[in-house]
């Protein structure tokens, strides 16, 4: 019952916005940038926000909020029943969408029934008589399994010390790897932890917003990208491109470090090398389930065909700023 209670506050939202007019300094908003210091006043607005909201009959349930940067001053919000998305909220649950900007420190979404108003890390929503019918905090999850530690067995692909394990690989100068490598080792089915951290990229958009790509066994592309509140598509973060899209859109602002925890069973094929099982992964990311034993009925582009035996992981480069950490595999018997 509680996605009813929050339908009556999200339907009106959907009028249409009177969007604010920007104040925002451009040279404060970077085109990119890979560190939170540099990021500008759009990024401590962009995030996550939680708490309760009332229905007309002043019933609270809990909701979640997504506000996403867009570049000078303008952002996008999006209203989520439940809560978040894998803590509460899930595809298929009330997602309602407003856009807004600032002016003067304060972020505005209007409609002519419900204002929507961040300031100091808070989201309030009044009414159309001016009353508080909602107030969000902001929050910052952190992915349950960020800085796991290898278990006894794993290969250590990187720990931020060489790029040793890589083809051609590349370091920043804080010991962070770089796109555009793969593996010297070649793996078959094997458990998979990596750590990656996209750029704030606010004024781009789509495939060009820190788009990189985990390519299992060089075959399978799980989606790195800055699709911070969006559907959730297969050419989205944490789609399988081309072939599956994630259960729910896990993920994390943009530098924020997140995990895929990936667990991969390579394709089988007979004596003539005619695939005769599909390759399989259940993947998680940030902690939360979005493949669950999905088929992988064929490879992606990019990179390796499928074919018979054990093949490389590699970070593909699409020209964005992507980095990686805490990265090793522990290969099935």
């Amino acid at each position: 019952m509680k996605d009813c209670c929050l339908a009556a506050l999200v339907a009106a939202l959907l009028v249409p916005v009177v969007a604010l007019r920007a104040n925002a300094d451009k040279k404060k908003s970077p085109l990119v940038t890979t560190e939170i210091p540099e990021a500008g006043p759009d990024y401590a607005i962009q995030g996550e926000y939680v708490g309760e909201v009332s229905d007309p009959e002043g019933k609270k349930t809990k909701a979640g909020a997504q506000v996403v940067a867009l570049g000078d001053g303008k952002f996008d919000f999006y209203l989520l029943a439940g809560g978040l998305p894998g803590a509460g909220w899930k595809r298929g649950d009330a997602r309602e969408k407003i856009s807004g900007s600032t002016a003067d420190g304060r972020a505005t979404f209007k409609s002519d029934k419900v204002t929507a108003t961040i300031e100091k890390n808070v989201l309030t929503l009044t009414g159309k008589e001016g009353a508080v019918i909602g107030t969000l905090q902001k929050t910052e999850r952190k992915s349950p399994t960020r800085g796991a530690k290898p278990p006894e067995g794993a290969v250590v692909l990187f720990d931020g010390t060489n790029a040793d394990q890589f083809k051609g690989g590349r370091l920043t100068p804080d010991g962070l790897l770089m796109v555009g490598t793969e593996t010297l080792q070649k793996f078959g089915s094997h458990k998979l932890h990596i750590e990656f951290r996209t750029p704030f990229q606010p004024t781009a958009r789509g495939q060009g917003r820190g788009n990189s790509g985990v390519y299992i066994q060089g075959r399978h592309e799980c989606q790195v990208l800055d699709s911070f509140g969006l559907e959730g598509e297969n050419n989205e973060c944490g789609g399988i491109y081309t072939v599956a899209r994630p259960l729910v859109n896990a993920c994390l602002p943009p530098l924020v470090w997140q995990t895929y925890d990936i667990d991969y069973t390579a394709a089988k094929y007979d004596e003539s090398g005619k695939k005769v099982e599909n390759a399989r992964a259940t993947i998680r990311h940030n902690g939360i389930l979005i493949h669950d034993n999905v088929d992988l009925k064929n490879g992606t582009p990019g990179k390796n065909p499928e074919g018979p035996g054990p093949d490389v992981l590699y970070m593909q480069d699409h020209g964005n700023p992507v980095h990686f950490r805490n990265i090793w595999i522990v290969e099935k018997k």
